[in-house]
């Protein structure tokens, strides 16, 4: 089984998302893909969507207690701390070209260590992940070359590897986050229970099998 999963550094629903899917896939051997899907990729386009930078900020942290409410561990989402930072609410642009750059270097599973490593940099440690610097020291930390993850940032494979995913997203209707399409054929655009995540894909399981 292949599953494709859509995701976003700022999105907190993703950030309950990844660990249990990680546990998921593990346990069922289904191969991962991760695809970017940035919601905003500048302040631009967050005023457009919220009316402004404060607004969004404040809206977004409304989100991340709801998340809060459905996490395993709660302590992961500093709210409050989030709030004091005095940078602006960061785009997850940069993060997806990080994590793509990962992905180069050390695959599907590098992809996935590097954004994990960036969710919680951003969502527990308050870290400004719009700043190509903190990027590259979460890269750092995570055992990859420094320079390398610069210099394919801001390549144009880069880039491009980015624009694909997001188009490969609107190719197959995904409007939100966390999204998953299993084997090119069904969409799930909610965050799921490692309960929830078990019972769907052994009922897909047993499904193709009956169809063989």
């Amino acid at each position: 089984m292949q599953v494709e999963f859509f995701h976003d550094a700022v999105c907190g629903w993703c950030y309950l998302q990844s660990p249990r899917l990680r546990k998921v896939a593990q346990n069922l051997n289904i191969k991962i893909v991760h695809r970017a899907f940035v919601l905003q990729r500048n302040e631009q386009e967050m005023i457009a969507r919220f009316g402004s930078m404060q607004s969004a900020k404040d809206e977004i942290l409304r989100h991340w207690q709801a998340c809060q409410q459905h996490a395993e561990q709660p302590e992961r989402f500093n709210i409050e701390g989030m709030r004091a930072k005095p940078f602006n609410y960061p785009s997850g642009y940069q993060a997806a070209l990080a994590a793509k750059s990962a992905e180069i270097l050390a695959g599907q599973a590098g992809h996935w260590q590097l954004f994990d490593a960036i969710q919680t940099a951003h969502l527990k440690e308050n870290r400004n992940i719009a700043d190509t610097d903190t990027l590259l020291d979460i890269a750092t930390e995570q055992g990859f070359e420094r320079s390398e993850i610069a210099r394919l940032m801001s390549s144009e494979p880069i880039i491009h590897a980015v624009e694909s995913d997001n188009l490969r997203a609107r190719q197959i209707g995904v409007r939100s986050i966390p999204s998953l399409y299993i084997n090119n054929q069904r969409l799930i655009s909610q965050t799921l229970t490692q309960g929830e995540m078990y019972t769907l894909f052994h009922n897909l399981n047993k499904l193709e099998g009956a169809l063989v």
